[in-house]
């Protein structure tokens, strides 16, 4: 995946947002302002950071090489996964799992608003 289709990709989410509140380098990926995945988007290797379920989190880092606890974040809920080392296809469903866990901490009318009960 390269960085313009992670970018299109966490954007494809109902209400999601890019932000910049670290600086032009950072791209924060938030739904209703709160932070889903973050990625410098012209590091290489290109990495991104995305929130897990604690007990995924220890699983996916176990199982690919590609996925270390969250970089600069809380390591229980978050994994910082460098793109290249993971199926599309995986990379996908990571990142629509993290964007799926911050719709879930949402307010209920929120989570209706985004269609996501």
């Amino acid at each position: 995946m390269t960085p313009q289709q992670l970018r299109a990709f966490c954007l494809s989410f109902n209400a999601s947002a890019e932000e910049f509140p670290f600086g032009p380098e950072a791209s924060v990926f938030k739904v209703v302002g709160k932070m889903f995945a973050l990625s410098s988007l012209d590091a290489r290797p290109l990495t991104v950071n995305l929130k897990c379920d604690p007990d995924d989190a220890v699983r996916l880092r176990e199982e690919y090489e590609a996925v270390v606890p969250g970089w600069h974040m809380n390591k229980r809920h978050w994994n910082t996964v460098t793109v290249s080392g993971l199926p599309d296809a995986k990379l996908r469903e990571l990142i629509e799992d993290s964007y799926d866990l911050v719709v879930a901490g949402l307010p209920k009318a929120e989570r209706l608003r985004l269609d996501r009960p």
